[in-house]
């Protein structure tokens, strides 16, 4: 089972679940299709995908599993081109964050029979197959949602493909999955932008606010660089249950608003520390929509050569760095040097490095 396998759009998460059966399979077939043809070339020359498929036709007829990974308001229009190439004996299954809008077309195509709902919980603000990556998944959850029609059997197999790639299936229904994945993510992003802009329209003409963001407000707004197409999607898809939360989230909003204008400290000082209590009993593998980010503040000074020389030695020890950022706001003659690395497991092996050179680092994770 799962031998032969077609995708149906190869971005980001597409192309990591490619990258990863890949790598736990090198003798997997493995065709896809989408409308970015470099995406394809790309993967098609690196390995990963077996060959191209031009269009969603006969092409397909012969996977065992389909991964529909295409943009959600593409997904609707390629079901209906696929369902009449599909074998009965397939899986379909596709890796959106909303799921009651396409298990609703699913059901109008007739294909309950064959459907498990998918949803890696893993991602990235960037975008493409080419910041795909083979870990991507590995330790995230894995939400599977199967039809009440689909086979025990499928879902075995499905269950065994997602464990093979280092993620963790859960099943459960799709309006639940809808309705938790609302609270941990689709309006975290809504006020992650909100606070964007709350910054955006009061700050002055000379950038101030901008200027001074530090790494706080850069690590909750994060997300915010994420594409605003997927995200109008999601807003349109999954209004009911944002809409529940969100009117939830301004009440407490307004309540706390209340407390402060009121002046009552104990109240506070709860409202802080509940949160505190909760938000620190959360599991800390890196598993979730909105990815753990591994980063390392390191002082340094302006003198030519410091930053040259950080990267070589993260670069002689193979740790890849993922994004570098450079603050100077200080009153001396410093700057404050931000790394984000891809690995956790590489954070410790760095700090202890920089500090063994010389340098004053600290850690966030």
């Amino acid at each position: 089972m799962n031998d032969k396998i077609g995708f149906i759009g190869l971005g980001l998460i597409g192309g990591s679940i490619a990258k990863a059966i890949r790598a736990v399979n090198p003798n997997v077939d493995m065709i896809a299709y989408d409308i970015d043809s470099s995406a394809i070339l790309q993967a098609v020359s690196e390995g990963v995908i077996s060959r191209i498929a031009t269009a969603i036709d006969d092409q397909f007829a012969d996977r065992d599993l389909i991964f529909l990974c295409a943009p959600v308001s593409s997904n609707d229009e390629n079901l209906l081109t696929l369902k009449t190439h599909l074998s009965k004996d397939a899986i379909l299954t596709d890796v959106g964050s909303v799921k009651a809008d396409i298990h609703a077309h699913i059901a109008q195509a007739g294909l309950n029979a064959q459907f498990i709902g998918g949803h890696p919980m893993a991602g990235s603000e960037r975008t493409g197959y080419r910041n795909s990556k083979e870990k991507l998944l590995e330790n995230a959850y894995y939400i599977l949602t199967p039809t009440n029609e689909v086979s025990v059997a499928k879902v075995h197999a499905m269950q065994q493909l997602v464990e093979s790639i280092g993620a963790i299936p859960l099943i459960m229904p799709s309006d639940e999955h809808d309705f938790c994945t609302a609270g941990v993510s689709h309006v975290p992003h809504i006020i992650s932008a909100l606070l964007v802009h709350l910054v955006r329209g009061n700050d002055d003409a000379n950038g101030t606010m901008k200027m001074i963001a530090a790494g706080g407000f850069k690590d909750i707004t994060r997300i915010s660089s994420s594409s605003a197409t997927m995200w109008e999607h999601i807003c349109m898809t999954n209004r009911k249950h944002i809409l529940t939360l969100l009117d939830q989230y301004l009440q407490d909003l307004q309540a706390i608003r209340d407390k402060i204008d009121a002046g009552d400290a104990t109240a506070i000082h709860h409202f802080f520390e509940q949160a505190r209590i909760y938000r620190d009993s959360f599991a800390e593998a890196g598993s979730g929509p909105i990815k753990k980010s591994y980063v390392l503040h390191i002082d340094i000074p302006d003198k030519t050569g410091a930053l040259a020389s950080i990267v070589s030695l993260l670069a002689g020890q193979k740790i890849s760095i993922k994004n570098i950022g450079i603050t100077h706001n200080r009153e001396d003659e410093s700057g404050s040097l931000r790394l984000e690395l891809y690995e956790e497991t590489d954070i410790p092996k760095a700090k202890s490095l920089l500090e063994h050179a010389g340098f004053n680092v600290s850690a966030t994770i």
